[in-house]
């Protein structure tokens, strides 16, 4: 069964046919060079058992290479005329006789491959007004196939890049101390995801390449591995970011059955979409009954946490620094956190600010019932021996404070003084 054409293959195609039939002759082709080897990329053809899209030959043998070099004039009316026509193989089988060949040029000058029409007889009737029109067809399909030809090579750029990232298990994971803001006692960390300093991308838009690639499930995958690796050497939580998507996956949940669950934070991001609330509540909910945590993470930064909130009752939600920094002398934000931490109350969840730089911003915090925070007031992201000797201290869960030892065992201690 024939390959199913692409929208702009069929676009081409149609020019083709144009050409085809508007030089009388046999077949008419989209060619693409690759240094090596030319590949019929769409084929228009009254003789389709001879040409069909897919079909290859060395480039060096072929008419379109020939008259690249300029051993061959661009319009052929009739092959026997060229001694250099007639040693190439087409000249034999399948007996080609005429041939017209324009290249097609992207945007940036570069040379994509040719747009050709050919026919098994002679046609003395083509001339130089045949190329001029062949030249117009070419310019029209290489508008068409240029957006492909780009996302193509992002796709391949994005691969190429990862693909030392993934063999060597995933991206390198550092910690960030969270703290209680009315001690300043560190209860946990968040594990952040970096990736080679040369990318000059931040995290979210490296894992965002990922997923349109088909390779963002397996990245976040190995990012949990990796921050699960620092739960035997630093006390605490941690918390662990993945989307939804990844979350349904079986390789996510194989991993998570895997780990001490009541010493892991999950968060969920608010930016990502949630396909099905009821398939997610099915993982989560097995999960939080072995003691693990959940958060909703980016609060504040857009609408879509509420719905999150509401319909998962998480543990913690996460306040985006979005509406952190500044907060101490913004009326406008302190209003939004006050609101937000009045919500998070009604919900049961404890409050986390993210994005702590000043001391301002923390002091004004803890004034509107932020109950932890995290920042570079607080500690930038570093490896977990920065970590292991700031054991944590009290952390609350759900009103009950709780002390978290580096097995994981909690112990119950009396609430902090009002």
């Amino acid at each position: 069964m024939a390959k199913q054409r692409s929208d702009a293959q069929e676009q081409v195609a149609q020019l083709l046919r144009t050409a085809k039939e508007s030089l009388n002759l046999s077949i008419a082709f989209l060619t693409r060079m690759d240094g090596t080897t030319q590949h019929l990329e769409v084929v228009e053809s009254s003789v389709p058992w001879l040409f069909k899209d897919g079909v290859t030959q060395r480039q060096e043998t072929s008419f379109c290479q020939a008259i690249m070099d300029k051993k061959l004039p661009p319009v052929i009316p009739d092959v026997r005329q060229f001694p250099e026509a007639m040693k190439l193989p087409a000249a034999r089988m399948p007996r080609i006789r005429s041939y017209v060949s324009v290249p097609v040029t992207l945007s940036d000058g570069t040379m994509y491959g040719t747009f050709c029409a050919a026919g098994l007889t002679t046609d003395k009737a083509l001339t130089k007004r045949d190329k001029a029109l062949m030249d117009v067809l070419a310019q029209a399909a290489s508008v068409i196939i240029e957006p492909g030809i780009r996302e193509r090579a992002r796709e391949t750029e994005i691969e190429t890049r990862f693909a030392p990232v993934l063999e060597s298990g995933g991206p390198v994971v550092l910690l960030q101390p969270i703290v209680e803001l009315a001690t300043g006692a560190r209860v946990g960390a968040e594990a952040l995801s970096r990736f080679p300093v040369a990318w000059q991308k931040p995290p979210d838009v490296c894992f965002a390449e990922a997923h349109s690639i088909g390779l963002g499930d397996r990245l976040e995958v190995l990012a949990l591995a990796r921050a699960a690796e620092h739960l035997m050497s630093v006390p605490g939580y941690i918390a662990m970011n993945v989307s939804p998507a990844t979350l349904l996956t079986p390789e996510c949940g194989e991993l998570l059955d895997q780990l001490p669950l009541d010493r892991i934070l999950l968060e969920l991001s608010e930016h990502d979409r949630v396909a099905d609330y009821d398939a997610l509540k099915a993982v989560l909910d097995p999960m939080r009954a072995r003691g693990m945590r959940l958060a909703i993470d980016d609060v504040g930064a857009g609408f879509s946490s509420l719905r999150h909130i509401v319909v998962t009752a998480p543990d913690v939600i996460k306040l985006d620094r979005s509406i952190i920094d500044g907060v101490a002398t913004d009326p406008v934000l302190t209003t939004l956190v006050r609101s937000l931490v009045d919500f998070g109350r009604g919900c049961d969840a404890s409050v986390v600010a993210e994005g702590i730089e000043t001391a301002g911003d923390a002091t004004a915090l803890l004034a509107l019932g932020v109950d932890y925070g995290q920042g570079w007031h607080y500690g930038r992201p570093g490896p977990a021996d920065a970590l292991a000797d700031q054991a944590p201290r009290a952390r609350t869960r759900l009103g009950q404070s709780v002390l978290a030892t580096p097995t994981g065992q909690e112990t119950p201690v009396p609430p902090m003084p009002q």
